[in-house]
């Protein structure tokens, strides 16, 4: 039996790019890859990069959350704590610039967490957060 995860497809329009940011900058495990694509080991999960022509930035809108504007569309990890702020530490150490900076999201309610937004260089918004409590994180 295969172990559950999830695969996702993203547009980006320069592999070269695309695998200095998840390669180098994220730390990721390149897999396969061809031409016009790479898998990523994305914690355990299958990413792929397909490059596409003139993706630019796929921004639907924002959504108002804790006082921050979330963008959507996003995709992203839940990581253990731990993994959250080591990551934060990587990405801060390469310079990147942050969408919604890591902070604590919900202090003292049901689904406190860690959150922090980021764009790949072809503009996809990437969201990582980790829960206090890992069994809120469907808590209504």
């Amino acid at each position: 039996m295969t172990r559950p995860g999830f695969h996702l497809a993203i547009p980006v329009d320069d592999l070269d790019r695309a695998r200095e940011f998840y390669g180098s900058v994220l730390g990721l495990e390149q897999g396969r890859s061809a031409d016009a694509w790479v898998d990523w080991n994305f914690y355990e999960h299958q990413l792929v990069t397909h490059r596409v022509t003139g993706t630019g930035t796929a921004t639907a809108g924002h959504n108002p959350v804790d006082g921050h504007e979330v963008p959507v569309p996003h995709f992203g990890l839940l990581l253990s704590i731990p993994d959250f702020h080591t990551l934060a530490d990587r990405l801060r150490g390469a310079g990147t610039e942050f969408v919604i900076e890591p902070y604590l999201r919900f202090a003292g309610e049901p689904g406190e967490q860690w959150t922090m937004f980021l764009r790949d260089p072809a503009g996809n918004a990437l969201e990582f957060k980790a829960f206090k409590d890992e069994s809120q994180v469907f808590a209504v």
